[in-house]
């Protein structure tokens, strides 16, 4: 069968390459009897190609069955799977028929695979390698004739690394791999499948057709989508229902984006929890940074007056305005001692608008504590943001939960 007969007969809407080979790759193997595994992102529509291998395949006659796997607890999907006898476990009233049992001579979904138990997996794995199961509390060993196909939306070879996932198991599962793109892979698709959802949504609740601007074309394209088609389809019935005006524009599309999805796809400080806390060094950096930028001004000052032999005459003949000079270019993270010990200037009377300089600048030691460059800073901060301990983060390059624990730790 065509591409695009599959597409029309299933509702597939799309012509993104990622998307046609992996249908192309479902339509090759949907007529033998080979396990197939489909990864996938949530929401991507693995679920669709289970049933398209399954109707394309000599078993479309047999029953179907999908099974969320992560969705039943791990004491009971034994017997859910498999089945059990009277009395095999508390609450065991009466037989049951498993999934394999029901189902054999058909297909059966397994979705989340991953998060089968270890002891679930082994008994799958003979029913992959054999046909043969065995009851919860019996000892007979029976047989089934069933397709199994897998799904998963996490990385299997992973789990298999860590222990949590049998590689027996994956590798028989993974005769054949079918990978499905999601939809930010898919970009040339999304608007499509918009005007189709929305179309669908609107006719069913009987409400104004939706369209989309230029700009808000451009938000739903260049969107991540990190539910996928499933995110999408729940955004254009949102839209439909709730929306009176049929255009949409960009910043009202904007509002149906969650904001804390949304804030997953923007850069961000990832902490390590396995790793050093950089704070202190951040604010060590933000001191240093700070005291190297204000030695540059004050040689260029320096060198400006030697150059030229003088300063402008407001200051040669205003005192106080040369001490205010010498204020603001002090070094930052002391209130009480300067970090150099400038000689003041000497006013020539002789010359009004220049002054001399002695050059033997004495130099003192400065206190190198941390622990007061830190406290000074973090003060200055909350002093210019009036005690709006956020803001003062930001200022400072730091979290606000670390701001909290300096101020604790600092007794500020």
């Amino acid at each position: 069968m065509e591409i695009q007969e599959i597409k029309q007969r299933f509702g597939i809407i799309g012509n993104s390459p990622l998307l046609n080979r992996a249908i192309n790759i479902a339509n090759q193997v949907a007529p033998t009897d080979i396990s197939v595994l489909i990864t996938g992102e949530s929401g991507s529509g693995k679920e669709v190609f289970s049933h398209i291998i399954h109707q394309m395949s000599p078993r479309k006659h047999g029953p179907f069955i999908a099974v969320n796997c992560g969705a039943i607890p791990e004491g009971t999907i034994d017997s859910e799977l498999f089945g059990h006898e009277k009395g095999a476990y508390t609450g065991a009233v009466g037989e049951r028929k498993g999934y394999f049992e029901t189902v054999s001579g058909g297909t059966i979904f397994l979705d989340e695979i991953a998060e089968m138990p270890l002891g679930t997996q082994a008994r799958l794995l003979r029913v992959l390698e054999s046909g043969q199961f065995i009851k919860v509390g019996s000892s007979k060993v029976e047989k089934t004739n069933v397709r199994v196909i897998a799904a998963t939306n996490v990385d299997v070879y992973e789990a298999v690394k860590s222990g949590k996932f049998r590689e027996d198991l994956y590798y028989r599962l993974n005769t054949v791999p079918l990978r499905i793109p999601p939809l930010r892979d898919r970009k040339e698709d999304i608007y499509l499948l918009f005007r189709k959802f929305t179309s669908d949504f609107t006719a069913k609740y009987r409400t104004p057709p939706i369209q989309l601007d230029d700009e808000a074309q451009q938000v739903l394209i260049n969107y991540s989508w990190p539910g996928n088609v499933r995110q999408l389809k729940n955004m254009a019935e949102q839209l439909a229902v709730l929306e009176t005006n049929h255009v949409i524009t960009g910043p009202i599309l904007l509002t149906y984006i969650p904001h804390e999805v949304s804030g997953r796809n923007l850069p961000m400080r990832v902490e390590n929890p396995g790793k050093e806390d950089f704070s202190e060094r951040d604010i060590l950096y933000k001191v240093l940074f700070d005291m190297k930028r204000d030695m540059v001004e004050l040689k260029k000052l320096v060198a400006d007056i030697v150059e030229h032999g003088g300063v402008a005459p407001a200051f040669a003949n205003n005192q106080q305005a040369i001490n205010q000079l010498y204020r603001d270019i002090e070094m930052p993270g002391n209130n009480h001692e300067s970090q150099f010990t400038i000689q003041q200037p000497v006013i020539n009377n002789n010359k009004p608008d220049a002054f001399n300089i002695t050059h033997d600048a004495e130099e003192v030691e400065e206190s190198l504590s941390l622990i007061e460059k830190e406290s000074d800073l973090i003060r200055k901060a909350l002093k210019k943001h009036k005690g709006k301990r956020k803001l003062a983060a930001n200022e400072l390059g730091i979290s606000e939960r670390t701001l909290y624990r300096k101020i604790k730790e600092l007794d500020l």
